[in-house]
Parts: C-alpha cells; sequence; structure tokens
C-alpha cells in the first residue's frame, strides 16, 4: 500500500462517482459532483427508533450516501452507529422519518426486499457460512439471481485474490482478515446498487485493516456507494467522503472526511487529540 492510497478522498475525486447511479460490481466510473444530501442516492431520513417496544436509540438521525462515494459513521460506543445502519436495512421499526434509495421510498420494506432492491449489507458477525468452501459462500451470494454470474465471480476473485487461491477450503478455517473478504465478497455477488459495512475492520491487525479499506476505495471506484460503520475512526474518515459522528443516536458532527479530521472538536473528543 502506498503512503499516498487515501491522500485524494473526498468529494473533489471524480473517479469515484458514477452519474447514472447503477452501482454495479465492474462498472466504468463517471465524474464527480458535490454531495447532495436531499438527493442522495441513499439516505436514511430524519430516523427515529429502537427494538421492539424498547425506548428510542436513534433521534431525529440522517445519514446519506451518494453515488460512488464512502460514507463512514463514527462515534463512541453506545452511540447507535450500528442501529443507524440497521435501521436503513430495515431491521428494526421506525417511528419517525424513512429510507430512500435511489429515489424511492423503501421505509416499509423487509430486509429481504431491500436486497431485491440493491442493498448489499455485511454484519460484524456472523457474516459467513463456517462450514461452507469460500466458493460456495460467494454462490450463496448469488441465490437472489437468474443470470450467469460467473463474471461477477471473477471480479470478486481479481478484488481478492487470495480468496481465489483459497476457493476449495472452509471459510470457517480463514483468518479474520480473509473472512471479512469473503463476506464482502458474497454481498458484492448480489451486485448491489450500495453496499453497507457495519465495522469491516473489527478485529483485524493493522496491516489487514489497510487492506480491507484499499478494497473499499477500489469498489467505490467501480460506482458503488459505500455506507461503512466503523470502530477505526480515523483511518475511516481518511478515506471517507462523507462521515458521521453520532453521539447518543443522534447526528453531532457531520461534514467531509477531511473537515472531520481538521475538527478540533471532534479531534479531541473522538479521534485522541
Amino acid at each position: 500500500m502506498s503512503g499516498n492510497t487515501y491522500d485524494d478522498r473526498g468529494n473533489n475525486d471524480g473517479t469515484i462517482v458514477n452519474l447514472r447511479g447503477i452501482g454495479e460490481f465492474g462498472a466504468h466510473p463517471g465524474t464527480g459532483l458535490a454531495m447532495d444530501t436531499g438527493s442522495a442516492f441513499l439516505i436514511g431520513d430524519s430516523m427515529t427508533g429502537g427494538y421492539g417496544k424498547g425506548p428510542d436509540i436513534l433521534h431525529e438521525c440522517t445519514i446519506a450516501v451518494n453515488r460512488g462515494e464512502i460514507a463512514v459513521i463514527v462515534g463512541p460506543n453506545g452511540a447507535g452507529k450500528s442501529t443507524a445502519m440497521k435501521a436503513i436495512f430495515g431491521m428494526l421499526d421506525l417511528h419517525k422519518g424513512s429510507v430512500r434509495l435511489d429515489g424511492e421510498d423503501i421505509t416499509d420494506l423487509s430486509p429481504q426486499d431491500r436486497v431485491a432492491k440493491g442493498m448489499g449489507f455485511v454484519p460484524q458477525t456472523n457474516n459467513i457460512f463456517t462450514s461452507m468452501t469460500v466458493e460456495e459462500n460467494l454462490e450463496m451470494g448469488a441465490f437472489i439471481r437468474r443470470d450467469d454470474f460467473r463474471d461477477t465471480m471473477a471480479q470478486v476473485y481479481d478484488l481478492f485474490p487470495i480468496l481465489k487461491d483459497k476457493r476449495r477450503q472452509a471459510a470457517g478455517e480463514l483468518s479474520g482478515g480473509q473472512r471479512q473478504q469473503v463476506a464482502v465478497g458474497r454481498a458484492l455477488m448480489t451486485r448491489p446498487k450500495v453496499l453497507m459495512l457495519d465495522e469491516p475492520t473489527a478485529g483485524v491487525s493493522p496491516i489487514v485493516m489497510d487492506e480491507l479499506f484499499d478494497r473499499i476505495i477500489e469498489v467505490a471506484r467501480t460506482g458503488i456507494p459505500i455506507l461503512m460503520v466503523e470502530q477505526n475512526a480515523r483511518q475511516a474518515l481518511e478515506i471517507a467522503d462523507h462521515g458521521y459522528v453520532l453521539v447518543q443516536g443522534a447526528n453531532a458532527y457531520t461534514g467531509t472526511g477531511k473537515q472531520l479530521l481538521a475538527d478540533p472538536e471532534v479531534r479531541q473528543a473522538f479521534l485522541g487529540g
């Protein structure tokens, strides 16, 4: 990984935006536009809600990502980061607010229906079938497809060469970083319009984290919007076009990755100074 890999991330990097919004793995990038939250490709707008009949965890929380960009959600433990991601994916009921994908209101759709609409979601844990081979895991990702998915699998193997080497091996025998590659690869097999990652670097070494971030950037360059919850806030903001700092389920700070990294209050409170 070169030292300049992340230097040009942000709104001015037009190489990672696909104006057509096709968000298909393997697509060609277009030219860039500044972020417009109101017309973002994916937006969880003013979300208020929680789990079951429990108290609200999210409070008027808004998260958005535009075509071909990377948006990250950071904040302290218990801030509602993963809850916001799950709310956008339809895993809890919203008492207020809405979720829109490519201009369509999908607030009332189930997670399964959201996958069919083009959402790819990689949870933090239990995100692979450990007893199945790497290739079988990828094939499971194509379960909603009725076309020939061999080209997509070849693209996944190009993105994660180690998976091709280990394609006949049980996924449960892989390292933590390799398992995450399987999980992301399986999500890409659906040809998602947007990719959502819940703490993809949790429990991996710094070297593996950098490699995963490199691959995430490569996916964004194909035009797929990426929404990511990440515990490694500083590193995540370095690659982010937009960042959302949540505190107690509400937006505390919002800006480009560079703006948040340069904000002294954000640095002091959330990035260790």
